[in-house]
């Protein structure tokens, strides 16, 4: 298991050790053990959604005391993983990150609290996994809009299908960062 910083502080990329044969494949998708030296939640809660291709989720994020950090995965298919960094604190504050995870490359993307995150799907029947280290709690959840101007983010896709909440999400200028 290799694990990558970013230019962002806290956030990472894993890329698991992958053992192929004319079986099939193996990989270790969590080790505590392993990666303690770079995050010390202790996750709480799994979820997994599948989704059609050109379907976007976020920009979401839950307020304090109930942030999350979330390690994402994608079991089968492919998305564009975005973050913006929301910790004012930050050298990287209202800057996006974005990487691909697939079912190919197996990659995992740890988001430590003070992120807001999203995706879109890049193909069919999309299934993403992931762990998040706080229960999620609705009152708390925020979402700022996926193509807010300040953001400027490019998700590669004009016309994306989108939820209720993702229409109506705030906009970068109107937000006050709680982290």
């Amino acid at each position: 298991m290799q694990i990558e910083h970013t230019p962002f502080e806290g956030l990472f990329i894993i890329k698991p050790a992958i053992f192929k044969d004319d079986r099939g494949y193996f990989l270790e998708s969590y080790n505590k053990e392993k990666m303690q030296k770079h995050i010390q939640d202790d996750f709480v809660q799994d979820n997994e959604s599948c989704s059609e291709k050109g379907v976007l989720r976020g920009l979401h994020f839950q307020t304090p005391p109930f942030g999350q950090s979330k390690l994402i995965r994608v079991i089968k298919g492919s998305i564009l993983d975005v973050v913006v960094d929301l910790r004012k604190e930050s050298k990287t504050y209202g800057q996006h990150f974005k990487i691909a995870l697939n079912e190919d490359n197996k990659y995992q993307f740890y988001i430590p609290v003070g992120f807001a995150h999203g995706f879109v799907t890049l193909s069919d029947d999309t299934i993403i996994n992931y762990k998040c280290s706080a229960f999620y709690k609705p009152s708390s959840e925020v979402s700022i809009l996926w193509n807010d101007q300040t953001l400027n983010i490019d998700w590669g896709i004009t016309n994306p299908t989108l939820s209720k909440k993702d229409l109506v999400g705030l906009n970068f200028s109107d937000f006050s960062s709680p982290f």
